[in-house]
C-alpha cells in the first residue's frame, strides 16, 4: 500500500478543511511546493493534490503552484478539483500530471465520463466523496441519491482502474476511515481502492494495509502533527 500524502491548494496556499467546507479553512503554509518537498523526502511515493478553486474558476488559477511542484521533485502526482472538461484534462496532463482525479462528472454526467474514458482512461481515476453510501457533489456540498457501487460498476465498464472514496463525515475529523466501507469495495470490485478521510493513526494505516488498500490518503493528521509520516512508512515496510 502506498500513502500519498494530501497538499490542498487555495489561492496559491496549502489549506486544510474541515469536512470539505471552503468556509473552514485553514492554511498551514504558503509554499506548497515546499510541502510537496517536505514529504517527497520523507519517503512519499506519490502526492495527491486537490485544486480547491477548481470548481469556481474557469482558469487554472493554481496553475504556477502545480508545475512548481512537478518540476521540483520527481514523484508522480495525482490533482482533482473541478475538473469537467476535456481541455483541463489536456492542460494537467500537458503540465507533467500523472493522475487526473474527476468526481462530479462521475455523478451528474456519465456519458461525459464514458467520452473521456476512451481517450484518457489510463490517466483517470474517480473520486468518490459519499455520505451513507451515497455520492456528493459540488465539492460536498449536495448529497444525490447515486450509490457508490453503481459508480463503481461505471468505472469498470470504461476501463477506469483507480477509485478514491472519502468518506464525509470523516473527513479533517481524525475518527479513523470507515474501513466497513472498504472491507466492502474491496469485495465487490477489481478496483484499486484508495482511502481517504479520517487516517490519523498508524493503527488506521495498519488496517488498510490489513485489508489490502492500493493506497491512503493523508491530511490533516500530517499537518496538525498527529501522525509522523516517516513513522508511517516505516510501519507498512515492517520496520
Amino acid at each position: 500500500m502506498i500513502l500519498l500524502p494530501a497538499i490542498d491548494i487555495k489561492n496559491n496556499k496549502c489549506v486544510r478543511l474541515i469536512q470539505g467546507d471552503l468556509e473552514n479553512a485553514t492554511i498551514y503554509s504558503d509554499n506548497p511546493v515546499e510541502m510537496a518537498l517536505k514529504w517527497q523526502n520523507e519517503g512519499a511515493q506519490y502526492l495527491h493534490v486537490v485544486d480547491l478553486d477548481g470548481a469556481q474558476s474557469v482558469s487554472l488559477v493554481n496553475r504556477e503552484s502545480i508545475r512548481e511542484i512537478i518540476r521540483s521533485i520527481s514523484v508522480p502526482i495525482e490533482i482533482g478539483g473541478g475538473i469537467r472538461t476535456e481541455e483541463r484534462i489536456e492542460e494537467l496532463l500537458d503540465l507533467g500530471v500523472s493522475r487526473i482525479v474527476l468526481s462530479t462528472i462521475a455523478v451528474e454526467n456519465q456519458n461525459l465520463l464514458r467520452r473521456f474514458s476512451e481517450k484518457y482512461a489510463k490517466y483517470l481515476a474517480v473520486s468518490v466523496d459519499a455520505v451513507n453510501g451515497k455520492a456528493a457533489v459540488r465539492g460536498w456540498k449536495d448529497v444525490t441519491s447515486v450509490d457508490v457501487m453503481d459508480i463503481c460498476s461505471l468505472m469498470e465498464e470504461c476501463g477506469i482502474k483507480t477509485l478514491i472514496y472519502t468518506d464525509i463525515l470523516r473527513g479533517g475529523m481524525l475518527r479513523g476511515p470507515n474501513f466497513e466501507v472498504y472491507e466492502k469495495l474491496k469485495k465487490s470490485t477489481k478496483l484499486d481502492i484508495i482511502a481517504s478521510g479520517g487516517v490519523s493513526s498508524l493503527e488506521d494505516v495498519k488496517r488498510l494495509e490489513k485489508l489490502d488498500m492500493y493506497g491512503a490518503i493523508i491530511g490533516r493528521a500530517l499537518c496538525d502533527g498527529t501522525l509522523d509520516f516517516k513513522e508511517a512508512i516505516k510501519c507498512l515496510q515492517g520496520e
